[in-house]
């Protein structure tokens, strides 16, 4: 599909939160850019380890209305407005999907400090609807537009983990990398709302480095205490 895209015409912003999203995103992440990258078996082998990942991702994006619904209520852009309606559709889809594999691997690992966890994750959510709320014109969008192009390589490792348990992931329906760059590429007046769209990505991008760094610890945890 993305083939058939028209070309961008328009590439500095999308060109911007592309390499943004490289640079921090969860891909560049010592903890999981094996298993994104390539290596996914080696991630999903533990099921504790890829439990304690489904509980997480579903705590922080399993929620209703998500991060996409409160974006597209402040998003103005007329040009984001398929965009969103798709993402909005697509991301109910994968919260079904998060909460199957949330059933299906059991409860949140026990691990020492499972207080501070909860609490933790409470507090970067709180943040994440924040950002998707904020009156801040672009800052939902940025913060919505960079949930997509990092919900593709989480979904690699759901899939992955997945497969291990014994289920087939069902399509993705998330608007492609492409064509969310090329969302990026086509908004008028792009020069006004970069700075915006910019914080709101960086920002969710630092919630995922969160997460990941607590996945990370709570995994050194565990395997100090076996």
């Amino acid at each position: 599909m993305d083939k058939l895209l028209r070309p961008v015409t328009n590439p500095s912003l999308a060109a911007l939160i592309a390499a943004i999203v490289d640079q921090d995103g969860s891909a560049s992440h010592s903890y999981c850019a094996p298993a994104i990258n390539g290596d996914r078996q080696s991630f999903v082998r533990d099921l504790v380890d890829f439990a304690d990942f489904v509980h997480l991702v579903a705590l922080l994006h399993g929620q209703v209305p998500g991060l996409i619904d409160h974006a597209a209520a402040r998003t103005v852009e007329v040009a984001a407005r398929s965009w969103l309606l798709k993402a909005i559709d697509a991301f109910a889809l994968e919260r079904q999907y998060l909460g199957r594999l949330s059933v299906s691997v059991g409860p949140l690992p026990s691990t020492i400090g499972h207080n501070e966890t909860t609490t933790i994750v409470a507090q970067q959510r709180h943040a994440i609807e924040m950002l998707a709320q904020s009156d801040r014109r672009g800052c939902a969008l940025g913060t919505a537009v960079t949930l997509a192009l990092e919900w593709h390589p989480i979904r690699a490792i759901l899939d992955a983990g997945a497969i291990r348990l014994g289920i087939e992931p069902p399509a993705c329906h998330v608007p492609s990398r492409s064509e969310t760059l090329a969302l990026l590429a086509d908004l008028p007046d792009p020069d006004r709302l970069s700075r915006a769209i910019q914080f709101g990505a960086t920002q969710l991008l630092g919630q995922h480095r969160g997460m990941w760094d607590l996945l990370k610890a709570r995994a050194a945890v565990r395997a100090t205490h076996r």
